[in-house]
């Protein structure tokens, strides 16, 4: 009896120690949680871009200051994923403004041929992002591509005229640096990282 039990645990042992290495640790059960987990060990900098706002104005991607720039990925058509993102996205900004910490919030339309100014300040406006913390803007059209590696995005257009992709809250530190990353709804997360690297 005990023979045949000791292959058993030697292959469930096994099993475990594999388990254990492909997940760094059971920390990462899927490849987006390892991805996080990558950035968070090592931070990828971003590269000084220039984005269009929803008032026709440029403005950087990258913090000014000390500030951290809070970035999600959007189009301003989607009906589903992208409006809950900006109901925790308004709320993240909501309790910010009660708090001294240095921050600005950006929705990227990864639509920039559709996502005119004018539609951006629509969705802006939607969702009471008036261009203070909170702004719409979109990158150049040859410049989107890099953001979306840089961030890990995945965007893949729909039968319907619109897009499925991965949504989060990538943060930008003062160092210009991708840094972490967050689930949308994961607003104590998001503010407690924050209020960590302000202290």
């Amino acid at each position: 009896m005990m023979v045949r039990v000791l292959p058993s645990v030697l292959v469930a042992s096994i099993g475990l120690g594999t388990l254990w290495h492909a997940t760094d640790g059971g920390q990462a059960f899927t490849s987006e949680a390892a991805r996080r987990l990558d950035v968070v060990r090592a931070p990828r900098p971003v590269p000084t871009l220039q984005l269009e706002d929803m008032s026709g104005q440029l403005m950087p991607l990258l913090p000014q200051g000390d500030e951290v720039v809070l970035v999600e990925f959007i189009y301003t058509v989607c009906g589903d994923i992208c409006q809950v993102a900006a109901a925790d996205f308004a709320e993240i900004r909501d309790n910010l403004e009660l708090r001294e910490v240095p921050v600005r919030m950006i929705s990227v339309s990864f639509d920039p041929e559709r996502d005119t100014p004018e539609q951006m300040a629509i969705y802006g406006e939607a969702h009471e992002a008036d261009g203070n913390m909170w702004t719409i803007a979109r990158p150049a059209s040859e410049d989107l591509p890099l953001l979306l590696e840089l961030f890990d995005v995945t965007v893949i257009p729909d039968e319907w005229g619109g897009f499925q992709h991965n949504a989060a809250i990538h943060v930008i530190d003062s160092e210009g640096r991708f840094s972490a990353a967050f689930d949308t709804d994961a607003i104590d997360a998001v503010l407690a990282h924050l209020e960590e690297r302000s202290s």
